[in-house]
């Protein structure tokens, strides 16, 4: 049995929950005004009643004075009580041996109550009493008059009571359909806005159309709504062409390579099958065949590895260590070096200790003097500074190359972007994200801006860390079993 009971409310909830919210809004509507009126109905039920009871009471006070005032003049027992009219108040006296004299013609009254009997023996002055145990009650007002008492009493009527209640519950229901058609037009003119905005969504879901923004309309929650859409679709519209652009970029880098691979591939193949290849191949020449496809090679893996390193959205698994960064700089300029020959770099460098993931930071910095390397020109060097500044390590990267144009500025660090001028290098457009990527992993900040030698400066500012203690060493001869 509490099993079914529990299912109910369940039930009950999940019927609310597939409602559409016009629905939800025009039930909230109608229910909210017929409690507003069902609340006011009752408050103004009990200030009627308490009104209409004390305006009753007020009547039967003054009119049992004016009786009082009578029968003491002419004594209770020969007080004149003209006939009953048949309606309006009750009147009876009660005479000193407890008997009573009711008018002519008028209604039985309840009998006389104990208290209103203590009231006629001079125990208190006056009483108010309610009656309903009858097929009809009666509110009793008690007065001591001489040697004993008069009662006026009336009828409680009710009727104006339930004619108030029945106009209330008219007008109620009135209210309560009233309310349900406000609310069902004020739900549907409040969600118009939102009904668009989602047949533009759904027309956008449907045409793939990242374009077309929705119009800015509405007010409040409903403007912000549509603002954080159209900021959405701004930002995959970005990525859109993000990625456009990446596999553009790639098709472009991978193209060169491949077919030089495939072009020297195919000539060891077909020089191989004729057996011609020691002949036809002098040694000088395999040996540099050989290491253009080595050189392809690596440039191949580079690219593989930046898009793995992007795509995975992390620095590293690597743990962080207290290191000198000094060393992390000599090992990518020997790495850039080993790699492109051409590249020559000058170091000015000074020890200066980091918290941070030794291959991450020296892929970064190994990416930054590539990028330095593809702008400089052969006779100038890249110039690679470190030093301490304040509570944080600086490096800086300058080439004497062209320079950075200012519209490129804001975007030199994003994912996926190339320079016009740079598409025509080698080269992915990934490095400098990467940069960017590890500098903030690291809590550090990286920017660009004009070298002296009017090339392009790159400046990367981590937060310094304090060098490790040495480690002692013990004195020869000194005995380990005594620690």
């Amino acid at each position: 049995m509490s099993g079914h009971v529990g299912r109910e409310p369940r039930r009950l909830t999940r019927w609310w929950r597939r409602r559409s919210l016009r629905a939800r809004l025009t039930v909230i509507a109608a229910t909210a005004i017929a409690v507003s009126v069902f609340v006011a109905f009752q408050v103004a039920s009990e200030l009627m009643d308490w009104e209409l009871k004390d305006t009753a009471e007020n009547q039967l006070r003054a009119d049992s004075r004016v009786l009082a005032t009578n029968a003491e003049r002419a004594g209770l027992a020969r007080v004149q009580l003209p006939p009953y009219p048949g309606s309006g108040r009750l009147a009876r006296v009660i005479l000193p041996d407890g008997s009573i004299r009711t008018p002519a013609g008028q209604p039985a009254l309840p009998p006389v109550s104990e208290d209103a009997g203590r009231v006629a023996q001079g125990a208190s002055a006056d009483l108010m009493e309610s009656n309903d145990s009858d097929e009809d009650g009666y509110v009793i007002y008690t007065l001591r008059a001489g040697d004993g008492a008069v009662q006026v009493a009336r009828v409680v009527d009710d009727s104006p009571i339930n004619q108030f209640g029945f106009g209330m519950l008219l007008i109620g229901l009135l209210c309560v359909v009233g309310g349900a058609l406000v609310g069902r037009t004020v739900a549907r003119t409040g969600l118009a806005p939102i009904d668009r905005l989602t047949a533009a969504a759904v027309r956008v879901a449907h045409t793939r159309d990242l374009d077309a923004d929705i119009p800015d309309e509405g007010g409040g929650e409903i403007r912000r709504l549509i603002r954080s859409i159209n900021d959405m679709l701004a930002a995959l519209r970005d990525s859109r062409r993000a990625q456009r652009l990446l596999a553009e970029d790639a098709a472009h880098e991978l193209k060169t390579p491949l077919t030089s691979l495939r072009l020297n591939a195919e000539l060891l193949i077909r020089l191989d099958r004729r057996g011609t290849l020691d002949s036809a191949l002098p040694a000088e020449s395999r040996t540099r065949l050989l290491n253009d496809l080595g050189a392809q090679v690596a440039e191949l893996s580079t690219l593989v590895a930046e898009l793995t390193d992007l795509a995975r959205g992390d620095v590293s698994d690597e743990s962080t260590e207290v290191l000198d960064l000094a060393d992390v700089v000599l090992a990518a300029a020997t790495r850039a070096g080993s790699r492109v020959p051409d590249i020559e770099v000058a170091l000015d460098v000074t020890s200066v200790w980091v918290n941070g993931r030794p291959a991450a930071l020296e892929r970064a910095v190994l990416n930054l003097i590539d990028n330095a390397g593809k702008w400089s020109p052969t006779d100038q060097p890249v110039q690679v500074r470190l030093r301490a500044e304040g509570e944080s390590a600086v490096l800086e990267v300058d080439d004497a190359g062209p320079g950075i144009d200012a519209a490129d500025v804001p975007r030199v660090f994003d994912r996926f972007y190339r320079a016009d001028s740079a598409r025509a290098l080698p080269g992915s457009g990934l490095g400098l994200s990467i940069v960017q990527r590890v500098v903030d992993a690291h809590g550090g900040r990286a920017a660009v801006a004009r070298s002296a030698r009017g090339g392009a400066l790159l400046r990367v500012d981590l937060p310094a860390a304090a060098p490790p203690a040495p480690v002692a060493r013990r004195a020869p001869g000194e005995d380990t079993a005594a620690r």
